[in-house]
């Protein structure tokens, strides 16, 4: 039985579209949507950034903030509730650091545009590394 679902989310469409999936496919479950910030890039922007300041949870919080504020408005629509989780660094890593909490990870087939060619070549797709290493299932929504 699925019980506890882990929704990794960034702004883009697919993020999105996964956790009407998991909401909409496992009514009874517990579902935590976590957003990880400081994603390294070529020039590592953001990750830098997120360095430079004071402190480092509370910048990453106060960046996760649109990205939840979507997830309720979603989950709000189906009358229903998700817990939300901040993550810093690489994406996979803090994923896969967290999979054996849950029985399974819903995730989107591809993040952010902008970021996606990016990531692929420095790290590979975290769609890919996530469904490669996981212990628990994943599900991937197009």
């Amino acid at each position: 039985m699925v019980s506890r679902i882990l929704v990794p989310m960034d702004d883009s469409d697919h993020a999105s579209q996964a956790l009407e999936y998991a909401l909409d496919n496992y009514p009874d479950g517990e579902i935590t949507v976590l957003h990880v910030v400081g994603v390294p890039s070529m020039l590592m922007g953001e990750a830098t950034a997120l360095a430079l300041e004071d402190d480092i949870s509370e910048a990453a919080a106060r960046r996760s903030e649109p990205v939840f504020e979507r997830a309720h408005e979603i989950a709000n629509k189906r009358d229903r509730a998700v817990e939300t989780a901040v993550g810093t660094g690489h994406p996979a890593r803090r994923i896969l650091e967290r999979a054996e909490e849950y029985d399974c990870i819903v995730l989107g087939a591809h993040g952010t545009d902008w970021s996606r060619a990016t990531r692929r070549f420095l790290v590979g797709s975290i769609t890919e590394t996530v469904s490669k290493r996981a212990p628990v299932p994943v599900v991937i929504v197009r």
